[in-house]
């Protein structure tokens, strides 16, 4: 997997390279899709990210197989949905048809879902769909720590990532240590906060911008490029993407990443893990 020479790559612990920005299509209309996502690559993306549960696995194929970019310059993630989770054979089969791709870069179990207590026999199935190689990583989401010390102590392949609801507000530093120690590399979903409180506005982050002459949201994406996770803001408007990809001409002080990793308060904004099923 080649990247876009602006984004800086991480090593997976089985070797694999990924983009440290990229492009997510959460509660992107599938109809709008295609052209969402054509405009994300020729803004200079190349790393996807969606869900089978996002209903636009299609868009996004349709959009990769239009713009002539060559399959290994591309990182595609998608995710397994709960109510597959002892079907995950066929659910893959399935969302590999949809985006018709022969493989993907990355397949998560996308929750834990801990009241079924089946993400476990999922694991095992995505173990065999990495080892024909139509996956060339797996790994999780929203798994908290006890989540990751079930499946660590009853399966055999350490997850790639762990895809986790990250932003200055929630950090989730217990579950990002852990992660950590164990080579699971840390993605952040919602790394702008959604919306849902006013991060912009915090003196913590309007000053850097400030002093950067950068825009909030910039100073928030390069605040998680330099914590060392995997980030993927969402945008339907091109020169929103273009401005979250334009984050590589600048670096936040020490001093100013100490005050921001400071605004951790347990703030979370979507559902808890333990909740979804």
């Amino acid at each position: 997997m080649v990247a876009n020479a602006n984004i800086p790559t991480l090593k997976l612990n089985n070797g694999t390279s990924i983009p440290q920005l990229g492009f997510g299509v959460f509660r992107v209309d599938p109809a709008e899709t295609t052209h969402i996502v054509t405009d994300a690559l020729e803004v200079g993306y190349r790393h996807l990210d969606t869900a089978a549960i996002y209903g636009n696995e299609t868009g996004v194929g349709e959009a990769i197989a239009a713009s002539g970019i060559a399959r290994e310059e591309l990182f595609v993630t998608t995710k397994l949905w709960n109510d597959r989770q002892t079907d995950a054979q066929a659910a893959f089969d399935e969302s590999l048809g949809k985006l018709g791709l022969d493989y993907v870069d990355l397949y998560l179990i996308h929750w834990p879902t801990p009241e079924k207590d089946t993400f476990v026999e999922a694991w095992k199935e995505l173990e065999k769909i990495a080892a024909t190689g139509r996956a060339k990583a797996i790994g999780v989401s929203n798994f908290l720590v006890p989540h990751l010390e079930k499946l660590l102590a009853e399966t055999d392949v350490v997850p790639a990532v762990n895809q986790i609801e990250l932003h200055p507000a929630h950090q989730q530093p217990a579950v990002t240590a852990f992660s950590r120690e164990h080579g699971i590399q840390i993605e952040a979903w919602g790394p702008l906060g959604q919306g849902k409180y006013p991060l912009f506005d915090a003196p913590e982050v309007a000053a850097p911008a400030e002093a950067h002459g950068k825009t909030p949201a910039q100073v928030v994406i390069r605040w998680h490029l330099q914590s060392g996770n995997i980030v993927f803001p969402k945008s339907n408007r091109r020169e929103r993407m273009a401005e979250n990809f334009d984050v590589f001409d600048f670096e936040l002080t020490a001093a100013e990443m100490a005050t921001i990793t400071a605004m951790e308060r347990e703030g979370r904004v979507s559902s808890h893990p333990n909740e979804v099923n």
